[in-house]
Order: structure tokens, then sequence, then C-alpha cells
């Protein structure tokens, strides 16, 4: 059963999104994907958020470009923690309607927010939020950390190596 729902307002937003299924993959956590939109089948996206718990998703991440409605609405419909992923969008006004759309939500309704175009870290935090009850993908985050770092000592030495 997918633990992590990753909901797109359109097709169109599938190329960013898709960083979020492929870290979640990589970290073996299951995905669910689907095509909800807040504006043009808001019954649709009611119904689903306020059934992804009893249907066994734990962490919603929603992507959405321009107005950005998604996230927002999601979360006012779950008690299920939701990551917004703005989306720099054909209609978008350079990323910032979509960033503000998502990041300023009123009290009670939050929505963690990554940054645009940032849906990968929209699922290693989805994956960490998850690790907090499973010590295999805590450990596979530690590994992940730690190999960061390496790469950075890395870089380091071959620059050093050139100079």
């Amino acid at each position: 059963m997918a633990k992590v729902s990753i909901i797109m307002g359109s097709a169109s937003d599938l190329p960013i999104m898709q960083q979020s299924i492929d870290i979640l993959s990589f970290f073996g956590v299951e995905t669910e994907v689907k095509i909800i939109s807040a504006h043009r089948a808001p019954d649709l996206l009611a119904v689903y958020a306020k059934n992804a718990k009893a249907n066994g998703i734990q962490v919603i991440i929603a992507g959405a470009g321009g107005a950005a409605h998604l996230p927002g609405v999601t979360a006012a419909f779950t008690s299920l923690p939701v990551i917004g992923v703005p989306i720099k969008s054909t209609n978008s006004i350079d990323g910032w309607d979509s960033i503000l759309s998502i990041l300023q939500m009123p009290s009670g309704i939050p929505v963690a927010t990554v940054a645009l175009n940032g849906a990968k870290n929209a699922g290693i935090l989805a994956a960490q939020m998850l690790a907090l009850a499973d010590k295999k993908l805590m450990q596979k985050m530690v590994d992940f950390k730690e190999d960061l770092k390496q790469q950075v000592i890395k870089a380091s030495e071959d620059l050093n190596a050139k100079l």
C-alpha cells in the first residue's frame, strides 16, 4: 500500500513531480501518483483528501503552478502532513505566484513548502517524516546524508587537485 501520495494539478506538472517519484523510489517508499485539480475538480480533491488516511497514505506531496491552490486545499481536507511544491508553469509570474500561494497559508492549515520546482526535496522530506517510525528507512536516510557529505569532500579534493 502506498505511503506517500504525489498529486499534481495537471499532467504538465509531471516533469517536475517526477523528482519526488524518483527519490522516493530510491528510498524504497511506495507511492501513488494522481492528477487532481483544485480548480477544475474540487469535489474529487475533497473526496480524495478526506479518504487519504483511510487509504493508507501517510504524507501527501502536492505540486501546482500558477495560483497553486492544490496543496492548501488538500491540507484543508486532511489531517495528514502536506508538502507543497510550487511549480513554475507557463502561466506563472516567474514562479512567485505559486510560491506565495503555497507558502502563505492561514493559521491552522499548515503546508510544508519547498523551493520552486523542488520536488526532489519534497520527496526527501516525506521520507524523513516516514523514517521517524521506520528504522530501515532511517538508516537509508543516514546513508544518503553521508553520501552527500562524501560527494562534497570528493568535489573539494578534485578542485584542489586541479589548482
